[in-house]
């Protein structure tokens, strides 16, 4: 059977991976360590392909694991990922849409939480870094032992001294760093009156200091602005943390390379931190019997990243480092889902029952843990583990995704299936204009496209259909990978345009999505 063994959630575990194909005896159970980082591209890995940076750690980490390729958040924003992530639910099933932190999340959703059901597995559970999640799952309501609020450099020193020292449990330790998401203070850096970063300041003279040659180049359709959208200029503010509409104004070409340099930078420096982690695994003699997994939680702020549900916005790095498996150093291509990951990590713990798609049964029984009336308990994902060996796993082709709400000006529901053939995205606002978000009207990317006009080029698309959007939006992804050409209008896909749409309307239905509702009025 090609799955992972248990003997007992709270007894000695007898490992059998389909990557090594026999069975592999510990003592003890095997120790976890996740890695998070925020705003991190899918693409910001030198392993990746991209040639301006080197990420050192996490490519010796791709090369004595696995990189999955094709790993996809449920909402490409903070909160409502974060959740995802630590609940193996979409977060709209209990309306949590957006980056506000009020939200309350059910019983029964956060007593199968991820903390608390590693804990009652057996596990010392220790959480740092960046939360921003809602207040029932915060790290000492969720089943950590230990929670360091610092995510930065301290970070580092506080998962280490709790991964190494002396303990008669395994142990489950995240480490959940901010950076490179403090690219946004990268204006602040060049305003002497504004409060930034001492990193992102230093970064940002660096930069300055460089021949031109030596930073990232800018897209080719780069040009000078035309006036916004009224919407859009009305909620920008120049005292916010992201000043827009400064950056609109006074940014030049060599602003924007020396930002993508600084990012590029951040990402390297959170790289080395989380090298830090893996050398002292290393050092004391846990790396045999710890699982390693890193990802991030959205895409960069750039448009069709960060608040959309394009590939820039969903897709981000994944690397699976398994101590019990043989070949390493592949590139897996199933498509993965946030709400995969609390399943497989206590499929790993032995805490996950396949069968019902939960908990087992002594983790589940705690008080609330069994569910609704309507039955056991449920993940929306799967674990993983099964598949890690493999290149090409049969039966991992779709994900879904959804946004709804980042800032008090994005407000702008859509809803998202893909396969390895198409797309379909569901734009629920589309009467409205996209409401941009600070930090992604001020990404370089979109300035770059936007300085010509609403009809320059955004890819084979215009500015001004990024911003006025249709319905539906169905891409052939597997021709057409950087969503330029919309079929939703064209008759020959009239019949795929039906097909994926009861597939949307059968996976909101499915998470209890709220916005099925629309599909009546429409």
């Amino acid at each position: 059977m090609n799955r992972l063994f248990v003997a007992g959630v709270l007894a000695a575990l007898s490992f059998r991976l389909a990557a090594t194909g026999q069975a592999v005896e510990q003592s003890d159970k095997p120790n976890i360590l996740f890695i998070i980082t925020d705003q991190h591209h899918a693409r910001m890995l030198s392993s990746a392909g991209n040639p301006y940076l080197k990420t050192r750690a996490l490519d010796s980490m791709a090369r004595s694991g696995i990189r999955f390729s094709r790993a996809y958040v449920c909402n490409p924003v903070c909160v409502p990922s974060r959740i995802s992530m630590a609940t193996g639910v979409m977060a709209g099933r209990f309306g949590v849409f957006n980056n506000g932190m009020k939200a309350t999340i059910p019983k029964e959703v956060s007593t199968n939480s991820l903390g608390k059901l590693i804990k009652a597995g057996g596990y010392d559970t220790f959480y740092g870094g960046k939360v921003h999640m809602a207040p029932e799952l915060t790290p000492l309501k969720a089943g950590y032992d230990e929670y360091c609020k610092d995510q930065r450099d301290k970070l580092p020193e506080a998962c280490i001294e709790c991964m190494t020292r002396k303990r008669d449990k395994p142990f489950f330790a995240v480490a959940s760093f901010i950076n490179p998401h403090d690219i946004c203070f990268a204006y602040n850096a060049r305003q002497p009156n504004r409060k930034g970063k001492p990193l992102v300041d230093r970064l940002y003279r660096e930069a300055q200091a460089l021949p031109a040659d030596q930073l990232p180049p800018l897209p080719d359709n780069s040009a000078v602005p035309k006036r916004e959208p009224n919407a859009i200029e009305a909620n920008m503010k120049e005292i916010s943390v992201t000043p827009a509409k400064l950056i609109r104004k006074d940014y030049n070409n060599r602003d924007w390379r020396n930002y993508r340099w600084i990012y590029c930078r951040l990402t390297e420096r959170v790289d080395a931190q989380i090298g830090r982690l893996l050398d002292a695994l290393k050092v004391h003699d846990l790396e045999k019997n710890t699982l390693v997994i890193f990802t991030s939680d959205h895409g960069m702020a750039f448009a069709g990243g960060k608040t959309t549900v394009y590939e820039g916005g969903l897709r981000v790095p994944f690397i699976v480092r398994n101590p019990y498996q043989k070949e390493r150093g592949n590139t897996n291509n199933a498509m993965l889902s946030f709400v995969d990951i609390v399943p497989t990590l206590l499929d790993f713990a032995g805490g996950y029952d396949a069968k019902t798609g939960g908990a087992k049964p002594e983790l589940a029984m705690m008080p609330g843990g069994r569910g609704t009336k309507k039955g056991p308990y449920k993940f929306h994902g799967r674990s993983f583990l099964p598949i890690l060996a493999e290149k090409n796993p049969k039966g991992w082709d779709r994900i879904n995704a959804s946004h709804t709400f980042h800032e008090i000006q994005m407000y702008y529901p859509m809803r998202v299936v893909r396969d390895r053939k198409y797309k379909l995205i569901w734009n629920i606002a589309h009467p409205l204009p996209y409401p941009f978000a600070s930090d992604l009207w001020a990404a370089p990317s979109w300035q770059a496209q936007w300085k010509k006009g609403q009809s320059a080029p955004y890819g084979k698309k215009t500015v001004r259909e990024y911003i006025h959007r249709p319905q539906f939006e169905l891409f052939d992804i597997s021709a057409d990978p950087n969503e330029a050409v919309n079929l939703a209008t064209d008759a020959k896909y009239a019949k795929v345009l039906e097909e994926y749409k009861a597939k949307l309307k059968k996976f909101q239905e499915n998470t209890q999505d709220p916005w099925v509702l629309k599909w009546r009025y429409e």
